[in-house]
């Protein structure tokens, strides 16, 4: 009875003749899944705008999908590719808010995509840095990319794109990115540490290894080239990867022992302190300046485009953990519903009617799908000069 007065208070279905003040029961269940996996305490809040940034009204004269849309960044194209799909919610990774915002309008594309995604009853939801430090999550990921902890799926064929330019060839962007799968195999020997721990007050119970980069050690130095073709299997780039290395040193007589990892804009996470470097700095971003510098200590640098050292764990980990998590808490309400209703009835009392449409949503809306952007892309592709 206490589940069913709260969830007919949480989802208002009966509040107002057509659209209520909250958000679906589907998105909620969503976001409750997201802050179990991604636990919101771990983010950096120092400069990050993280969790439910737009809270779209539950409209039940037409209700969405029971259908999340995985991608990095909330552009145009996503934002299209939601209202096809009729989306309950979006969890974009990199927040579309970022800093205060003083209006909503047109003129501006990002808030343009917001309000229409409001009109159609789509909400967002932001994790970012709670991804990064979480175990288990991004920078995991690297660590299980760069140690070949990863079964290749085949890539599919690159999508070309026109291009105007007759010397130079079209970017080219894999049309699934990302074509890694994880396994349990381990690769070869190592230990792995987490570079800069979260303070110990933010950390969740459970999640005690969370923090910022992650430090791979092999027991054995291993080729840079291994690395190389176990990063790029691992993170599917078109066209190549940017790399940087000691001026006296060439690709192929390079070994490495330590790799130090972060998604994204890694250099304030890798470059923090004086000590050490490790061998082989893995990373999304890194300036002409910073990466110069690491070369000049004896690092290799790889720098692999901002979110191509992100896009892939969506499809690798976070796809496959959310489906099963929103699955399990979507189930376990209805069944509570069923149960709430029935105790009711066998007490004499009389359910309400906003207490069957909750039930009904449940189990009307019983489908489930979660699926990664095919519109999201990093907006650098790699261009081939076709001159002699």
């Amino acid at each position: 009875m206490n589940f069913l007065r709260a969830a007919t208070r949480r989802f208002s279905v009966m509040s107002v003749p057509m659209m209520s003040s909250e958000c679906s029961p589907f998105t909620n269940t969503v976001v409750s899944s997201m802050r179990k996996l991604y636990p919101e305490a771990l983010a950096d809040k120092s400069f990050d705008n993280t969790g439910l940034l737009l809270e779209a009204p539950f409209d039940k004269s037409r209700i969405q999908n029971n259908s999340v849309l995985l991608t990095i960044d909330l552009t145009t194209a996503v934002a299209d590719e939601a209202i096809k799909n009729r989306n309950s919610i979006i969890v974009a990774y990199h927040p579309i808010i970022f800093r205060g915002l003083k209006s909503l309008t047109f003129a501006d594309s990002q808030q343009r995509s917001l309000l229409r995604l409001a009109q159609h009853g789509i909400s967002v939801y932001s994790p970012h840095t709670a991804v990064d430090t979480v175990p288990g999550g991004m920078a995991d990921w690297l660590c299980d990319v760069v140690t070949g902890n990863f079964k290749p799926v085949q890539t599919s064929k690159a999508t070309i794109e026109s291009c105007s330019s007759s010397m130079y060839s079209a970017p080219t962007y894999p049309s699934s990115p990302i074509p890694a799968v994880q396994t349990q195999t381990s690769g070869p020997e190592h230990t792995r540490a987490t570079l800069h721990p979260s303070p110990p007050a933010s950390i969740p119970e459970g999640f005690e290894s969370a923090g910022a980069g992650r430090l791979v050690t092999f027991a054995e130095k291993q080729p840079l080239t291994t690395l190389i073709d176990n990063i790029a299997g691992g993170i599917g780039l078109p066209g190549g990867i940017p790399i940087a290395i000691p001026q006296d040193k060439s690709v192929d007589e390079i070994s490495i022992r330590t790799v130090g990892m972060c998604p994204g804009s890694g250099s304030g996470v890798l470059l923090k302190g004086d000590g050490e470097l490790p061998d082989l700095l893995l990373t999304g971003e890194m300036s002409h300046h910073e990466a110069l510098a690491a070369t000049e200590r004896g690092s290799v640098v790889i720098s692999l485009s901002h979110t191509n050292s992100e896009r892939g764990y969506l499809r690798s980990v976070m796809q496959p953990k959310l489906l099963a998590e929103v699955k399990e808490q979507w189930d376990e309400a209805f069944l509570e519903s069923m149960k709430a209703i029935g105790d009711l009835n066998k007490f004499g009392g009389i359910p309400s009617s906003a207490a069957f449409q909750i039930r009904q949503l449940y189990k009307d809306q019983g489908v489930i799908e979660v699926s990664v952007s095919e519109a999201d892309r990093d907006p650098y592709g790699i261009m081939i000069w076709r001159g002699n």
